[in-house]
């Protein structure tokens, strides 16, 4: 068999060099996300004079860019490359930071709404920063590509949260307008870095010399649906979670302050995991992980229903942190075994749309949800799905298991 044209772009070295590049943005991107969760609930709440229920609309709204702009991200990256594509998103978050802290000064709720929507269309580019680090690496080294990536959330949950402590009062009496102005010069020094990965273009071939095959055919794989499945979990039940979390602990009497370090303990367990999780992954396989991984969302529901004291909302965090960095790194390296190179950037293009598609979902019934019935009812609502991805792991592993020894 001959090799494939991608097959000539594995480089472990220079995947080492993009994975910390990567890493360092990631911090940057992800801090701006950690951002509008930790403050995006608060602005609207204090924006809004009646319908308090849509106070995390500019959460969902992010989401949904992101949900939107995953396609397109995967489009322009195919045809401009990785580096274009990433810088371009960089700039497009500085210029949401501009929009949204005017939407603050200005008191203007929807187009506080529409900078969250334009900020989160560029994190769609920050989401394939994972694999992007996994482009260049060898199947050997890909999970831990992917984990050094997320890693860079470690410091995006020390970055995000501190900003909008130091940054809140900037202009006071006008809560978080500062914090925004912070946001886009955070994604400007992302854009800095960004210009500094090297990841060589695909050639444009045809899709009969590709090889490719048809989307619909990649998406029946049995793997396929799993990894989908497990992703949409960890991610969708981890935002209608955390997304109400900042005004559960408001409506509880604790501060602004008490919130944004609740959040930055959940960022922080979300991805100080990834400096280990792709050796666990690589011992213990990705279904295994991604299992343990959707047990604690369901412990961070348990906790969460037995009582509303500060440690039970912080425990709460740090579990559903570390559920969606097993469930979900686990779920992203079951995609890769999915498609072939040459299918890549459609794949986890789709994969994503998905993803952020049930996410946005998840984000904005969260405000309704906490509004109508309560904190108790987002943390029911955690376990009848944690049981539906383990059922369908179960499936995978059993019916891989017969077809391995039929073979």
């Amino acid at each position: 068999m001959t090799a494939h044209p991608m097959d000539t772009f594995v480089d472990d070295k220079m995947a080492r060099r993009n994975a910390l590049l990567l890493a360092f943005a990631q911090a940057l991107g992800g801090a701006s996300a950690s951002i509008v969760i930790a403050t995006g609930p608060l602005v609207g709440y204090m924006m809004l004079d009646e319908d308090k229920a849509l106070a995390t609309l500019p959460v969902s709204t992010m989401v949904l860019g992101t949900a939107f702009g995953t396609i397109p991200a995967g489009m322009i990256m195919r045809r401009f490359g990785r580096r274009a594509g990433f810088t371009g998103a960089s700039l497009l978050g500085a210029a949401s930071g501009v929009l949204a802290s005017f939407a603050v000064f200005q008191d203007l709720f929807w187009l506080f709404a529409l900078a969250c929507c334009l900020g989160g269309f560029a994190g769609a580019f920050v989401q394939q920063y994972r694999f992007a680090a996994a482009d260049t690496a060898s199947d050997a080294f890909k999970p831990k590509a992917i984990s050094w990536v997320l890693a860079g959330g470690v410091l995006a949950g020390v970055v995000g949260p501190q900003t909008v402590i130091w940054t809140k009062d900037l202009f006071v009496p006008i809560l978080f307008a500062g914090t925004y102005l912070a946001q886009a010069v955070l994604a400007l020094i992302a854009f800095c870095l960004l210009m500094f990965i090297k990841i060589p273009r695909p050639p444009r071939i045809s899709h009969a010399q590709a090889g490719g095959r048809p989307l619909r055919e990649i998406m029946a794989q049995r793997r396929f649906i799993v990894a989908a499945a497990c992703g949409i979990c960890s991610y969708a039940l981890m935002s209608l979670v955390m997304t109400a979390t900042p005004l559960a602990m408001i409506g509880c009497g604790f501060s602004e302050t008490d919130a944004a370090l609740g959040i930055q303990w959940h960022v922080l367990a979300m991805f100080g995991p990834s400096f280990f999780t792709g050796n666990l992954i690589a011992r213990f396989g990705k279904e295994r992980i991604v299992s343990i991984g959707l047990a604690l969302l369901a412990g961070c529901s348990i906790v969460a229903l037995m009582g509303v004291e500060l440690a039970h909302f912080w425990t709460a965090l740090v579990l559903l942190g570390l559920g969606w960095n097993f469930g979900f790194i686990g779920a992203t390296a079951m995609l890769t075994d999915a498609y072939r190179p040459e299918e890549r950037n459609m794949v986890q293009a789709v994969n994503d749309f998905l993803v952020f598609g049930f996410v946005a979902t998840a984000s904005f019934s969260s405000g309704a949800l906490l509004n109508t019935f309560g904190w108790a009812t987002i943390n029911m609502l955690v376990f009848p799905f944690v049981v539906l991805s383990l059922g369908l792991l179960a499936w995978l592993v059993l019916a891989e298991r017969k077809a391995g020894t039929i073979s």
